[in-house]
């Protein structure tokens, strides 16, 4: 694996090479917006490594590798879920045929190509499309998708270990297909006892779901249990 880079708390900087894991989150200096480590790989063992701890890659073309454990952390417990009416007809009305895990890359492909607002470009490189194909081969991995007319119009996709989920991103060329993809998954999630969702950044769209935000010591608290859990 390639050497990646992060900050000890008295300033200098200490390379991960071969299996060195990343920095205990306490023992390194992270700033303020969470970034905790540059560089290393997209392998399997150093993504499985990151999420075990919080961890998420989150970069643009051009740039190197960057981890992130931001604080405060935004979540989602499965049972706080929140429907609006407006999607409760469109869930009774059932215009879609919801599917899981049928066309993964299909997906994660889908969602680097929807443009967000006040983002030029996406993160979701094709390196990491590649990466995250490898975690959902290997299991872990995970795909809601909305269908009409054997036409995928509206999916996302997150990382799964233990009972801790990892939403990543989402994406709809239909109205609601998105939010019913996501609302199916939590509703899975759920059943298999999840505990959490993690949602990463707070957004005005996750909070009308009822995610809220935490403190990372709060959020690392309850993902080493549920990481453990199954």
């Amino acid at each position: 694996m390639s050497d990646a880079y992060y900050q000890l708390p008295n300033g200098r900087v200490a390379a991960i090479d071969g299996d060195c894991d990343f920095p205990p989150l306490g023992q390194a200096l992270t700033e303020p917006n969470g970034l905790i480590a540059i560089g290393g790989d997209l392998s399997l063992k150093r993504l499985l490594s990151a999420y075990r701890q919080g961890i998420f890659p989150w970069f643009s073309d051009g740039e190197p590798i960057l981890w992130w454990s931001p604080n405060p952390r935004m979540v989602l417990y499965p049972s706080d879920l929140k429907i609006s009416n407006s999607l409760k007809k469109t869930l009774k009305n059932c215009p879609f045929e919801v599917r899981f895990n049928s066309q993964f890359r299909q997906v994660i492909s889908a969602c680097s190509h929807t443009p967000r607002e006040g983002q030029p470009g996406t993160w979701i490189t094709a390196d990491i499309i590649d990466a995250y194909c490898r975690l959902h081969e290997a299991g872990y991995a995970i795909s809601a998708e909305c269908w009409q007319d054997n036409q995928l119009v509206g999916g996302c996709y997150g990382v799964k270990i233990g009972r801790m989920f990892y939403g990543e991103s989402m994406f709809h060329h239909v109205t609601d297909a998105s939010k019913v993809a996501f609302v199916s998954l939590v509703q899975k999630l759920n059943a298999e006892n999840v505990g959490l969702i993690d949602c990463q950044m707070k957004t005005a769209h996750l909070a009308s779901f009822g995610a809220k935000e935490i403190s990372r010591e709060d959020f690392l608290s309850q993902l080493s249990i549920l990481i453990k859990s199954t």
